[in-house]
């Protein structure tokens, strides 16, 4: 049975319990190239299994979820209760060539348009982290929200790789 979208930011929410979320997503590039470094294509490239992604298609979900996260921030800091669309990962993920994106390239993306969206996210007036969209799928979800969502998202991703690169070197 599928998840629901309110089970989804059920999930993400209970990984960063406790924790701070600007600081957690200022921290999402550093682990991500730690996670990559020193890896090789194969070990990369590699599904945990046909229907799931590798290390390297995570990497380039992270960059392209960047590039939405970063359109939806400026949307609804500059127009409260604006509607926003979701989008279909798996349809970006074979559209966009996951399978064959350099991780090396989809790191530096994630690494740039994170800066971006924190420093953009600092900048901004701490009343306008009260602002939201109206999302598709989920309803309300103020900045502050996001802000929770997306570093719950990082963690969640990142556990993913971490557990596909340590399947890869116990049968390598």
């Amino acid at each position: 049975m599928p998840e629901t979208a309110p089970q989804y930011t059920q999930r993400l929410l209970s990984y960063i319990d406790g924790k701070k979320p600007l600081q957690l997503q200022q921290a999402a590039p550093r682990k991500l190239a730690a996670l990559l470094k020193g890896r090789s294509k194969k070990q990369l490239t590699r599904r945990p299994a046909p229907d799931k992604w590798s290390a390297a298609e995570i990497a380039a979900h992270l960059a392209d979820s960047e590039i939405a996260i970063s359109w939806r921030l400026r949307q609804i800091l500059s127009k409260n209760c604006i509607p926003i669309q979701a989008y279909d990962q798996d349809s970006w993920a074979t559209t966009f060539d996951y399978a064959h994106r350099d991780p090396k390239q989809s790191l530096e993306m994630f690494r740039v348009l994170r800066g971006s969206n924190i420093a953009l996210l600092k900048s901004v007036p701490g009343k306008l982290w009260d602002n939201y969209g109206v999302h598709e799928e989920r309803g309300h979800e103020s900045i502050a929200h996001l802000v929770r969502m997306v570093a719950g998202h990082d963690l969640n991703h990142l556990q993913q790789i971490e557990r596909i690169l340590k399947q890869r070197s116990l049968s390598s």
